[in-house]
């Protein structure tokens, strides 16, 4: 029989952390009332640290207080321009100047759209020139120091007649003039812009109702509370960098502790070093942080280390390593780590972020299973001498009806067998912006029995128990002779033979030639390039849990990603 998680609708619960301290979590229709309600009562707390680049700068210090003030006043600058209801995209260097103009955007009833700037980058270039065509905003908010480069590139980019606006400017002034705006919790609070192809950005329609929902479903699965310090390095316009490390500290009350990613990519010990001099209790980032951590934090910087306090190290955003945890475990004890807060989770934007996670002080689950079952979507035991995998669960899902589903058909799959996870619940987005054909057939499937509603995530899963186990992507999926080929079982494989490839990304795909061949592309540094291998061939009939070390410079995607799909289309499967 199919296995099916149902939990019904739930009011927004209280924390018993909050109740302990006075602070509520309840009654709140939008988040503009939850940033209100917290400035009344912790005027004076920090709501946001955010630590400099350079080691040793001075730290800057946001407090409720001043969040509020500083939304106010640009508030009434928006609604001057007409911006409520209307997309105002958030260009910002990382730093308070991001939380300040976001709040700025729900306090003026506007529809925030988080980007990264422009930069010189083509790839990033492309990516905002696609969200800024997507979303037709007429207004843009930076900061002073960047205003002249955005305003030459909407320029550029043919948007001379876009409106932009230097938030730090006079900062604060108008604040007394606000009136706070008519919405609701069905209007949309901001626009996530999924990580997917550059040139054709889809923006995720987050309401206050999708957003206080997902606040909810996160304090089930973290078990959070006010008394709680959250850490990360993660861009502001990444969901889990948004919704996790900077919304959530809000909505419970508490403080948010954050450096910016170059300063996490340059020297990631300052990371660590930041969870215990501040005191964080939560924080985490996908798998490669971690693993960066690993290859790059001597033993010298871990003797001065203290990550006693560190509750939840979450992990997730991109597939979970069974190896990556159990190494970053194993070192990272000696500074006081227990295994016991490693944090596997699953997420996506599409659901505003949380579904799923484990059970606090528990530490993730594993499931070994046959490699070869696998590739036909089956749970098998191993079998002695053949290849496994070991699986890492995403815990138990909450607030949510979670459904495996056959994605061709539509039919429930028997359990023990991998298929798409379909969710549905109040986290579950509007939509995809001015989309209405890829929001029908990405958040209104219907399960062959007429169920109806669905999000279709696009990842694939299986339950065991009542545990939530990610296999990856469905149109990631390599079809090759009948088998399905998961691509980063593969890329990790291959970086295994090869450990000059360990630090670079990769991707995995098939070409079409004589026959069906699998293809491995791979960043390669030149300081540790054997250029005279460097394009030999791998094995006639690969196997891709024992590949050969055919390697080539490639291109990667943003956040950190596998180019598997700026591959040509000639050179990809067509998956499932």
């Amino acid at each position: 029989m199919p296995r099916r998680w149902r939990q019904g609708r739930r009011a927004f619960g209280s924390c018993p952390g909050c109740a302990r301290r006075g602070l509520t979590l309840t009654g709140f229709a939008t988040f503009t009332d939850v940033l209100r309600g917290r400035a009344a009562e912790l005027g004076g707390r920090d709501a946001h640290v955010f630590l400099g680049d350079a080691p040793g700068a001075a730290a800057e210090h946001l407090t409720y207080g001043e969040l509020d003030r500083a939304a106010r006043a640009i508030a009434v600058r928006l609604r001057e321009h007409g911006a409520l209801r209307q997309p105002v995209l958030l260009l910002y260097p990382p730093g308070p100047g991001f939380l300040k103009a976001f709040a700025g955007c729900l306090y003026a009833g506007a529809v925030a759209v988080p980007a990264p700037l422009p930069g010189d980058r083509g790839e990033r270039l492309q990516r905002v020139s696609g969200i800024i065509r997507d979303t037709g905003a007429q207004l843009v908010l930076t900061d002073s120091a960047n205003a002249p480069d955005v305003s030459l590139w909407l320029a550029m980019a043919g948007r001379g007649e876009t409106v932009c606006l230097a938030t730090d400017v006079e900062e604060g002034l108008d604040a007394d003039a606000w009136q706070p705006p008519r919405t609701g919790p069905e209007d949309l609070a901001f626009l996530q812009y999924t990580s997917g192809s550059t040139s054709r950005p889809r923006g995720v329609m987050v309401s206050h109702r999708n957003l206080l929902a997902n606040m909810e479903a996160m304090r089930e699965v973290l078990g959070s509370t006010d008394r709680d310090v959250f850490g990360s390095w993660l861009p502001h316009y990444h969901d889990m960098g948004l919704i996790c490390h900077l919304l959530h500290p809000l909505w419970l009350g508490t403080s948010s502790v954050q450096m910016s990613p170059t300063a996490f990519v340059k020297r990631p010990v300052r990371w660590l070093r930041s969870i215990g001099e501040y005191g964080v209790t939560i924080g985490g980032g996908p798998n490669f942080c971690y693993d960066l951590c690993l290859r790059r934090i001597t033993d010298e910087q871990l003797a001065g280390l203290d990550l006693s306090g560190w509750r939840l190290a979450i992990n997730g955003a991109e597939p979970v390593r069974h190896q990556t945890l159990e190494a970053f475990a194993e070192r990272f004890a000696a500074a006081g780590f227990r295994r016991g807060s490693l944090f596997p989770a699953y997420g996506l934007a599409e659901a505003t972020l949380v579904v799923s996670g484990g059970t606090p002080g528990r530490g993730p689950r594993t499931l070994t299973v046959d490699a070869a079952g696998l590739e036909y979507d089956e749970l098998r035991p191993p079998r002695p001498g053949r290849p496994v995998r070991t699986l890492v669960g995403s815990g138990t899902v909450r607030g949510f009806d979670v459904r495996i589903v056959e994605p061709v058909v539509g039919g429930e799959v028997p359990a023990g067998r991998v298929g798409e996870i379909w969710v549905r619940g109040e986290s579950v987005a509007q939509g995809y912006w001015r989309r209405p054909t890829d929001t029908a057939r990405t958040f209104q499937a219907m399960v062959d029995d007429g169920d109806s509603g669905f999000l279709r995530t696009g990842d694939l899963g299986v339950v065991d128990g009542d545990e939530l186990y990610v296999t990856g992507r469905l149109k990631e999926m390599i079809i090759l002779n009948g088998r399905n080929i998961y691509p980063q079982d593969v890329e990790w494989a291959v970086r295994e033979t090869e450990p000059s490839l360990g630090a670079g990304q990769g991707a995995v795909f098939t070409v079409d030639a004589d026959r069906e061949q699998l293809v491995v592309v791979h960043e390669v540094r030149p300081e540790n390039a054997d250029w005279g291998d460097a394009a030999r061939p791998g094995p006639a009939h690969p196997d891709p849990h024992r590949p050969g070390t055919s390697t080539c410079r490639g291109p990667t995607c943003s956040w950190c990603g596998p180019a598997r799909c700026a591959a040509p289309p000639a050179a990809r499967s067509s998956g499932r």
